[in-house]
């Protein structure tokens, strides 16, 4: 069944170097947190984490500006409580719910790709995506991202406020 959603993919930068040097206790320790944000946020907005993805999430929602609002939250809870930067992908459109619980198609690829695409502390979106979101955005051109044969025009959804570049020590 095609039902029509927004998806966002959120995703820890440098969470493998972050365990390397830290180590497994406080890797976990930034996993429980990440978690813990996201799921009260995506309670709070009324938005679906569809699937954890180690050190991410897929979040899903109906409405565009919800979908926002749950990852511009997240990101602010973020850059303030862990020492990691947050990047993301969010796209709007039709995908088939698979199972019941799960959902595949081109809105849900394009929103993955456009998340490993996003630098630390941004989010990349389709600009019809981000004006359905209500979101401010600066434009990053046309991008054409694997699987798909037409280059996407592209926005940087900057979330507020924008983070520091830099890696903060774990607080304790």
């Amino acid at each position: 069944m095609r039902v029509d959603r927004t998806f966002a993919f959120l995703d820890l930068c440098g969470f493998t170097e972050f365990t390397n040097a830290r180590g497994d206790a406080d890797a976990v320790a930034v996993l429980a947190q990440l978690r813990a944000i996201v799921r009260a946020e995506a309670e709070e907005h009324g938005v679906r984490v569809t699937k954890w993805l180690g050190d991410g999430a897929m979040l899903s929602g109906v409405e565009a500006t919800t979908v926002f609002a749950c990852c511009d939250d997240v990101h602010e809870k973020i850059v303030n409580a862990l020492p990691l930067a947050i990047r993301g992908g969010l796209c709007r459109g039709p995908a088939i719910m698979f199972e019941g619980d799960d959902y595949i198609g081109a809105p849900v690829n394009v929103a993955a790709r456009l998340c490993d695409k996003a630098s630390a502390g941004s989010l990349l979106a389709p600009a019809d995506t981000a004006l359905s979101a209500g979101a401010p955005a600066l434009s990053a051109g046309a991008i054409t991202l694997p699987g798909f044969d037409e280059p996407i025009d592209v926005v940087e959804l900057w979330f507020a406020p924008r983070p520091e570049r830099v890696t903060r020590a774990l607080s304790t």
